[in-house]
């Protein structure tokens, strides 16, 4: 994200008059069914990688608001595709490359409060609480009584790893009202606005250029364990209200109420969740929870769950969710490339099959299940036990940005995601905080769909089939293909793509049933480099993996992988004083991979990682711009990587035997 100069800005205020409260240049319009433009101009039937963002918090967000930042959905969309956006800290930035799409979710819990304690005309706000929410009163409790104050808690909660801890079913007699009815007034207000703002920003226009989804944030944080979605909608036609955690204290009330709400409510409503920071969990993301119930309930629960969900965010700004080395119930050696991002320490306790709680302020264990790969398996577990896969998981990605900043994922230019927080390059390189330790973050990731273009229904139904991957912010172009005859030369087949799509199925789909003569499944792998913005590429591939997951022996989780395409590079690859990279690596990848060890009677998980040659990391970056003696501890601490190496996952693709 690059700043923007003085003169900019000035002619930018005219462009875009109303950062904050103005009329932004689209007017509203009516919620209706003829979401799709009349026909886009650029279609291709072979699809085409598109990048967006849907984990984005605005100022109607309560951590948002509590760290200075003002921006509204409005703001973030203008700035997702391509406006300039105003930061806390006098700080005027704007994307070097615009998304394709974004969703702005904001937090669902205290949605109204937020609202009725900032805005002046609301008849509760000189409330103490809203005053103590606003900053305005200071009371014990630290961090979260801010938020607390919300929830008529003021600093009395449970402590967690020095943070005082809040029910979410909670809320503020003296804000709210008698039942909570005001709250919930302001609530409805505020979800119509964003879903107007969407409206205003999703380009129905031949030209496609830009499209929205309305979205919330289902925020379960249960003694500091994230259990968080992005509730992510096709159109216009959403409930009345987001379902909270307040309405939801468990998963399986919010699938129940997105089925009873949207689903099947008759309206035409259509909609997914997204579960995000798995591996701040401590196991409960994934762990299965219901095999005391009986046999017809414990499959209607999977089914809704697989019905629901299915998609999960790997990666965002606090870390890496893909997979950890040195889990007791995980068979298949040390994955090198499973170091990455790490959000806890490395000697934090493995739990061993149970699960804990804290995980958000570094305390308890941590469980296999915090990963997307040992859940990929374990679901394959279930598909045996129960005959219903419950995580049937294709691969998305995003920020989480709390700058109302989307997409701001270039390492050079990350401009913080936290609002006032985290307002200067030292700020950002702090090593020690409560709940995110800002130079232990980083920029996060961003979400690609293979669509035929870029409109809302394209894009959701992209989702739906799981023809999707994430990145960890950079714009490789992966994809998988996975089938039975594929030749040992297809990398050198003209209009390949389209015979993948013949002869197989893309990444996200089931493995049909094995042709007569057909010994092992077939993986086509291919990948492009980042174009970069303004004609500077990203870092070139180092090479293209296929990792297999499966159920051994004795309940064991099973992993191996397998470089496809390119191989290991020496290292460094990047000066890290001047953050030039050597010059080696591809521009594109292409592999073809048979699965030397296919056991045609056991289910086996299958999805590719792409890893470029390494590269800067933003805090070198931050670390570089600043004189040596006024670098802060964390630009010479070991601990903190200099380089990163960037990559994408795509959404698995599955083998089933015959029934």
């Amino acid at each position: 994200m690059r700043p923007v100069s003085t003169l900019w800005v000035a002619a930018g205020l005219g462009l875009f008059m109303g950062c904050s409260s103005g009329a932004p240049e689209r007017e509203p319009v009516a919620a209706r069914e003829a979401e799709a433009p009349a026909g886009c101009l650029h279609r291709d039937p072979q699809r085409r990688a598109l990048f967006g963002d849907v984990h984005i918090h605005s100022a109607w967000s309560m951590d948002a608001s509590t760290a200075d930042v003002r921006a509204t959905p409005d703001d973030s969309y203008r700035f997702a595709s391509g406006g300039v956006l105003e930061l806390p800290g006098a700080r005027s930035v704007q994307l070097e490359r615009p998304l394709d799409f974004a969703a702005v979710s904001d937090h669902a819990e205290f949605l109204g409060e937020v609202s009725l304690c900032t805005n002046r005309d609301s008849e509760v706000y000189d409330e103490r609480a809203c005053r103590i929410y606003r900053g305005e009163i200071s009371i014990a409790g630290g961090r979260g009584s801010r938020m607390g104050a919300l929830a008529d808690r003021e600093g009395e909660a449970v402590i967690v790893g020095g943070l005082p801890m809040f029910e979410t079913n909670l809320r503020s007699a003296s804000i709210c009202g008698a039942g909570a009815e005001r709250c919930r007034v302001a609530a409805q207000s505020v979800w119509q606005r964003t879903v107007q703002a969407a409206d205003r920003w999703n380009d129905r226009s031949e030209a496609c250029s830009f499209t929205t989804l309305p979205a919330y944030e289902y925020t379960l944080t249960p003694m500091l364990s994230k259990v968080h979605r992005n509730v992510i909608f096709a159109t216009s036609v959403v409930p009345d209200l987001p379902t909270s955690s307040t309405e939801a204290p468990d998963p399986l009330d919010l699938w129940q109420a997105l089925r009873d709400d949207c689903l099947e409510a008759g309206t035409g409503c259509d909609v997914l969740a997204i579960p995000h920071n798995s591996n701040l969990s401590n196991g409960q993301m994934f762990t299965v929870d219901y095999r005391d119930e009986p046999l017809a309930e414990q499959r209607r629960r999977a089914a809704l769950r697989a019905r629901l969900e299915p998609l999960v965010e790997i990666m965002q700004v606090k870390g890496d969710s893909e997979c950890r080395n040195g889990f007791e119930a995980v068979v298949g050696g040390r994955d090198e490339l499973c170091e990455f991002e790490k959000f806890r320490a490395p000697e934090t306790e493995d739990c061993r099959g149970g699960t804990g709680v804290g995980a958000l302020g570094g305390v308890g264990c941590i469980s296999h299940l915090d990963f997307v790969r040992y859940a990929l398996i374990e679901g394959l577990r279930e598909a045996d036990r129960i005959g219903i896969n419950p995580y049937r998981l294709g691969i998305s990605a995003s920020t989480d940005t709390h700058n109302a900043s989307p997409g701001d994922t270039e390492e050079s230019s990350y401009d913080g995601a936290h609002g006032a927080r985290e307002d200067s390059v030292v700020d950002r390189l702090v090593l020690e905080a409560n709940i995110v330790p800002p130079v232990r973050a980083n920029p996060g990731g961003l979400f690609g769909v293979w669509a035929e273009e870029n409109s809302r229904a394209s894009i959701f139904a992209a989702m739906k089939r799981r023809e999707t991957f994430g990145t960890s912010g950079t714009r490789i172009r992966p994809r998988l293909f996975a089938g039975w005859t594929f030749a040992e030369d297809f990398c050198q087949q003209p209009d390949r793509v389209a015979h993948a799509y013949a002869q197989g199925v893309p990444m996200g789909q089931d493995l049909p049933p094995a042709g007569e003569g057909a010994q092992a499944p077939v993986f086509v792998a291919t990948a492009l480099r980042d174009p970069g913005p303004g004609g500077a590429p990203g870092a070139r591939l180092e090479r293209i993996q296929i990792v297999k997951g499966w159920v051994g022996e004795g309940g064991l989780l099973h992993q191996e992988v397998f470089d496809v395409a390119g191989g290991a590079l020496p290292e460094p690859g990047v000066d890290t004083r001047t953050c030039e990279p050597d010059g080696s690596g591809a521009d594109a990848l292409c592999g073809v991979w048979t699965d030397p060890d296919f056991d045609p009677a056991r289910r086996a998980v299958y999805y590719a990682r792409v890893v470029e040659r390494p590269s800067c990391r933003w805090s070198a970056w931050h670390c570089a711009s600043l004189p040596d003696e006024g670098r802060p501890p964390a630009c010479s601490d070991p601990s903190v990587p200099t380089t990163i190496r960037e990559r994408a996952w795509t959404s698995p693709i599955w083998y089933a035997p015959k029934a």
